[in-house]
């Protein structure tokens, strides 16, 4: 637990000096430096800096305060930053860190963030001021206690629940989260407007319209891996999105979902000259379908496309075709005699280690294999990039 005689040391003039000058040092090598003052607190600290230089690069350029829950439970920078939501006033029920009010904090003329830990809020005030945000209040206390008594009227209310228990486990239902916005809702649609509620990137996106009605949900990939689902109650035309960070972004009004299904697949894949591999976030948000219709053949939600001409404009990695050989491993292992190759698996019921097994071969090569099933089939497809 992050304490305030933590925060105290932290704030030391020496020991932001020690920080900083040590901060591309090895933290077991600063640990162990007897001229490093507080050396145990500078070392923990320039370890969670250095890992937080990606995810949280302001942060780390003004060597903030970093609490090791705070930090871990955090939104990415580039998360934060791309968030629906604009306008004069903003109340966000979870500050945290508070990587999300200050990304908020560029959208609205006023953001307001709650946090119920007291070192916590002090550490958000500390760090907003090192990074020279000025138009945020960090007010200590309850979401619920808050939002009870609020006179104000917000133009979006904001709120990034708190998944885990008070014993550390995982929370899966929202509904169990802190705070509880499912039954805080009606509270919620009296202070503001409109309400953003980011949630677990392993939230099943069917849950948001049985929790609030109608709604629309997004979720975010980054680099290839899930980041979070946000639901956006906002009196809009529902729709469902997916977006890569970075990459692009497919969105479909949410009534239209499932007008497309799948086709059944060929009996051969000769012809085909492009391989697509979806990204997760279509595949998370369900839309592959949608995502490809017209573009690409998709033959099951967790498969991969099939195009003849390089598709554009596609949330997924495309490569050309190389090689397409049925999933015999008699045959393939002298196929794949003494190779290294790099396994891509997509609607495949064996594990990356059980394929290794099967070929007798190893993991991590250059070359690209994409192992995947084309209805009862299952095939080897050799990736080249384009």
């Amino acid at each position: 637990m992050f304490t305030a005689e933590d925060l105290n040391t932290l704030l030391k003039e020496e020991v932001r000096r020690a920080i900083d000058q040590n901060i591309d040092r090895a933290p077991t090598a600063v640990a162990l430096d007897g001229r490093v003052p507080f050396a145990s607190a500078v070392a923990t600290q320039v370890k969670r800096l250095q890992r937080a230089a990606s995810k949280l690069p302001s942060y780390y350029a003004v060597r903030a305060v970093l609490p090791p829950r705070a930090y871990e439970q955090s939104s990415s920078e580039e998360c934060a930053a791309r968030k629906r939501l604009a306008g004069d006033a903003v109340l966000d029920l979870t500050c945290g860190l508070g990587v999300d009010a200050v990304a908020l904090s560029r959208r609205f003329r006023r953001v307001v963030t709650i946090e119920r830990d007291e070192v916590l809020a002090a550490v958000a005030r500390h760090n907003m001021r090192l990074l020279g945000v000025e138009n945020v209040e960090v007010v200590c206390g309850s979401a619920e206690e808050y939002v009870a008594h609020c006179e104000e009227h917000f133009d979006w209310c904001f709120a990034d629940p708190d998944r885990r228990g008070e014993r550390g486990e995982k929370l899966v239902r929202l509904e169990d989260c802190s705070p509880d916005v499912v039954g805080l809702m009606p509270v919620l649609r009296r202070v503001a407007e409109r309400v953003c509620i980011k949630c677990s990137p392993l939230f099943d996106t069917a849950e948001a319209e049985r929790l609030f009605g109608e709604c629309s949900v997004e979720t975010v990939s980054m680099g290839g891996e899930s980041k979070e689902v946000n639901i956006y109650i906002d009196g809009a035309t529902p729709v469902r999105a997916a977006e890569a960070v970075g990459v692009g972004r497919f969105e479909i009004e949410a009534s239209r979902v499932g007008e497309s299904g799948p086709i059944l697949p060929p009996p051969t894949l000769d012809g085909y000259n492009y391989v697509t591999l979806p990204d997760v976030s279509l595949q998370h948000a369900r839309l592959t379908i949608a995502a490809f219709a017209g573009v690409a053949d998709l033959f099951s939600s967790s498969g991969v496309a099939f195009s003849v001409e390089r598709p554009e404009g596609v949330l997924g990695r495309t490569f050309a075709i190389g090689e397409v050989l049925p999933f015999e491993p008699k045959r393939l292992k002298k196929r794949f005699k003494g190779l290294r190759i790099d396994i891509l698996r997509r609607d495949f019921p064996l594990s990356n280690a059980e394929i290794a097994a099967r070929l007798g071969v190893r993991e991590g090569g250059a070359a690209q294999w994409c192992f995947t099933r084309v209805g009862e089939k299952l095939f080897a497809i050799e990736l080249k990039k384009v």
